[in-house]
Order: C-alpha cells, then structure tokens, then sequence
C-alpha cells in the first residue's frame, strides 16, 4: 500500500510491519535533503526494520547516512532518453 509523500509515521509503520517483504522508498533523498522529512527518524526506521525485509530507496545523493547504513548503493547511467530525441515527459511514464 501506499504512502502521502512525507509522512514520516506511514514510513514507520511499513518498516515495522514484517508482512512486507519489500519496501520501495521513491525518490526519498529528495524529502531528506529538503527536510521535508526528519533523517534520523527515517535512518532509525530503516535501521530498526525486520530481518525479512528489503528496502529499496531511490533518488540522487542522499548523504553519507543513508550510504553508510545500507548494504547495497547503485548509480543509474543515462546511456539514451527519449527527451534527446525530442520526446517530452509523459504522464504515466515520466510523472
């Protein structure tokens, strides 16, 4: 199920529940480094989540915590988008 941007207790309450497997997190460094969200509320949440359960967090940067705490950090390339082809955002797609 899922959650308004920037609630901080819907976040705790997912990671607290060990029926989620997984957790996706989208673009979730953007509401820590705007402090949309408080950081060490999320970090302890992530931190403190079930043993059975994967996190997935997605956005650009997201500071030195939130790398240090997690186990696995990836960075997406952009080799081609349609935007260079003269393609604009799509809703559905894009937002």
């Amino acid at each position: 199920s899922a959650c308004l941007v920037g609630s901080e207790m819907c976040i705790r309450d997912r990671l607290r529940d060990d029926s989620y497997h997984l957790v996706v997190m989208d673009e979730l460094t953007y509401m820590l480094s705007f402090k949309y969200l408080d950081e060490e509320k999320v970090l302890s949440a992530i931190k403190n989540r079930p043993k059975n359960q994967s996190v997935v967090v997605t956005g650009r940067g997201g500071g030195a915590a939130i790398r240090d705490l997690v186990d696995t950090v990836s960075e997406v390339k952009d080799i081609k988008h349609a935007y260079h082809s003269g393609v604009m955002a799509r809703k559905g797609v894009d937002y």
